[in-house]
Order: structure tokens, then sequence, then C-alpha cells
């Protein structure tokens, strides 16, 4: 029998030294190792032998069929690490081959805010810019809102619980702004900010602002008018009407509303003007006294305008956007248009 065993390993080497492919692994296994093997076969046999030489052979069986598992073990791990280095050959790829170029696009807001920031640097403004976290008293108390105004409700504004604020406007960092510099000067602050609204198709509760501020010695709202015309007309990229209605703000005085001739219908009217022909676009007017005060500036010797409104609206009217949700969708059909 020990003759049988030895010639039983022999076979087993020779035939797994010949296999080439992982299914045949399984099929050698079955042969030798299973239920039917060859090795259990040998195994049912020991019951023939005297007691002495069941010890001797039961324990060459137990090792010969130890060798066996190990050795299809060995091998099912060799056809494993051929199989995973082949795909990985197959899905190799250099990383330092440049790659495809990735086709995106600028937001339609961060283009026109870039535009703006343009414009005004062109025309001697400084670009700003302030926390969006604020107290209240630089978002109502420096701008001369008064204490029982209702955009200090909590209908309105953001109230954190440490009694800051979301910044309802980005006049804060004017107020900022003048603190840290001396007149002559002039500086726009764009940035996001934060209003407690519903939100439909013309209002968001966070969106984009940028309002400019202009102190110097006999300022006067012929200044304000000739840069708000320029303004307007280079974003547009041809003249454009404009027009200043009366209006009250705490800290301007005068204070105006501007409107520009709508871009859609021409003036003759239409949904997106509300068929009068114009357009609402932002607050301006001259810098009331008691701000320019809180910025430490004497007002009896310094004059300012100040003007601030939405980039979305404007972004709105230049590319015939309806509906201001658009902008935070997330809808790349919207995005690839620009």
């Amino acid at each position: 029998m020990k003759n049988q065993l030895e010639n039983l390993r022999k076979d087993f080497l020779e035939h797994i030294n010949s296999i080439s492919e992982k299914e045949a692994l399984e099929t050698l296994r079955v042969s030798f190792l299973g239920k039917k093997g060859a090795v259990t076969s040998i195994m049912k046999d020991l019951k023939d032998l005297s007691n002495e030489m069941k010890k001797e052979v039961g324990q060459l069986i137990n090792q010969i069929k130890s060798d066996m598992e190990k050795t299809i073990n060995e091998k099912h791990i060799e056809f494993e690490e051929k199989e995973i280095r082949k795909k990985i050959e197959s899905q190799w790829s250099d990383i330092t081959w440049p790659s495809e170029p990735v086709q995106g696009s600028v937001h339609p807001i961060s283009k026109v805010r870039h535009e703006l920031e343009e414009l005004f640097v062109s025309m001697g403004f400084e670009i700003i810019d302030g926390p969006e976290m604020e107290t209240e008293y630089y978002n109502f108390n420096a701008l001369n809102i008064p204490d029982d105004h209702p955009a200090r409700d909590a209908q309105d504004t953001f109230w954190l619980k440490n009694g800051m604020l979301l910044r309802t406007q980005t006049s804060p960092v004017q107020i900022r702004g003048m603190q840290s510099r001396k007149p002559p000067f002039k500086f726009v602050s764009p940035g996001k900010v934060y209003r407690n609204e519903a939100v439909d198709a013309s209002h968001e509760h966070t969106f984009h602002q940028i309002e400019g501020m202009v102190v110097d010695k006999g300022i006067s709202v012929a200044n304000l008018i000739y840069t708000l015309k320029k303004i307007v007309s280079n974003i547009f990229g041809h003249p454009v009407e404009i027009r200043l209605r009366p209006s009250f703000f705490p800290f301007v005085e005068p204070g105006f509303e501007l409107d520009f001739k709508c871009q859609i219908c021409g003036g003759k009217g239409c949904s997106v003007c509300k068929q009068s022909g114009w357009v609402e676009y932002l607050g301006c007017g001259m810098i009331h006294p008691n701000v320019l005060k809180n910025g430490g500036i004497d007002p009896e010797e310094y004059q300012g305008f100040a003007f601030g409104g939405g980039i979305e609206r404007l972004v709105m009217m230049k590319y015939s956007i309806d509906d201001i949700r658009h902008f935070h969708g997330g809808d790349l059909r919207f995005m690839k248009q620009f």
C-alpha cells in the first residue's frame, strides 16, 4: 500500500504541473480528494490492515492528503494572481499622459461678476471684501437703519444664536472700508448676501449683490448718474437709457431707484418688465451724513454717493433668464448654454 500511495503522489504531481486553467484545478481536486477520489478510496482499504500498519499507513495518507491540499491552494493562488495581473495589464493607462480635455463653463453669475469687477477696476475702483457673518452694528446701526425697521425682524434676517447674523447686504463692507481709508476713495464690494424670504421665480434666500461707494469733495448726483449709466451700458455692450426715481433708503439722502430700459422688449412692454418698459435694478443716492460719520468721515468736508443692486437680476436680463432658481438648480442643460 505504501508503493500505491507513492505512485498516487507522483501521479498527482504530474497532473497538477500540467494544469494551465483554474477550472481544471477543481477537477483534479475532486478526482484525488473528493468523496469518490483516489485518496478516499485508499483510506477505505485501511480496515483490512493490521493495527500497526493502520497507524503507519494512516499517517502517510494524512501527510499525502495535506501536501495535496497545500499544493492545490498554492496553485489556486497562482492562478488568481495571474488573472489579476492580466486584468491590470488590460486596464493599464499612463497617468502622466495628457488626458482628454473636459468641457466646462463659467457660471453666468461668476461671469457677470468678473465683468463687473473688471469694469470697475478700469474706472479706478478698488475691489474690497468683508465677512458674510456680521454684527448688528455693521449690518444695521452703522447704516442709519432704525431699531424698529422691519429688515431687522427674524422674518427677514437670518439671526444666529451668538447674536450675529448673516449679512442682508454688502453695505457693511462699505462701513468697514470707510473706517480703514482716508478720502478721497472709491470702491465696490461684490459678494453673497442672505435674506429670510420665500423662494420663487424672482426671489432667493441666497443671492449676490455688488455695492459701490465714491467719497470725495464736491461729489454730486450728476457724478452718480454718469457712473451708473456707464456701468449699465458697459454690461449690455451698448448705450442703455436709465432713469432715477425718488425713493427712501436710511443710508442715503436723497435716495433714488435706478431703472433701465427693458432689454427684452426694447421698452415696448413685456412680462419681464411688467408691461412698463422699464426694469427696476438698484437703489442709490448721496451718502447720508450719519453714515459718513460712522465711517469716520466729516460730512461737512466730504460728500459721496453709494449704489447697490443684485447681480442675479442683471444676469437674468442680459441672458433672458426667466427664473432665478435656475442658477442653483444644478441642471447641466442650463449651464451648458454659457
